[in-house]
């Protein structure tokens, strides 16, 4: 595997609402023993988090839900992806699950931000977050 830094002070700020983080951080603790690489980084997020009042997160945040124009800024690859819960998530209709690697990086992020993160393999990729437009309402 290779060596990754996963030091917070490295990493942009995020935001959540108070509830999305609670409700986060109890799917990643019952996920723990079935995915342990992807819960860890995830609560490691959520701890780090600046948590808002619902309605006041700043705009253009990623939030569950939420559809997410983003690149890989080491292959140039571009994609838009959905960010959901894992009995909703399909690779290929772009629903990313929350609970892997990928969706652990994007939640709270900003567009114009861009964070290094490790991929499935652990080597470090840096997601550039291009777009962010919010779950529908409803």
């Amino acid at each position: 595997m290779v060596q990754h830094t996963l030091a917070a002070n490295n990493r942009p700020t995020i935001h959540l609402t108070a509830g999305e983080c609670d409700a986060l951080s109890e799917l990643a603790l019952s996920a723990e023993h079935r995915h342990p690489y992807s819960s860890a980084m995830l609560l490691a997020e959520l701890d780090r988090a600046e948590l808002c009042k619902p309605g006041e997160l700043p705009e253009k945040t990623v939030a569950m839900n939420s559809r997410i124009d983003f690149i890989d800024e080491g292959t140039g690859a571009r994609r838009i992806v959905q960010l959901v819960y894992p009995r909703d998530a399909d690779i290929a209709a772009g629903r990313v699950s929350i609970l892997t690697p990928v969706g652990a990086g994007l939640i709270g992020m900003t567009a114009g931000s861009s964070i290094r993160w490790p991929d499935r393999d652990g080597r470090d990729r840096v997601l550039r977050i291009v777009s962010v437009t919010p779950p529908r309402e409803g």
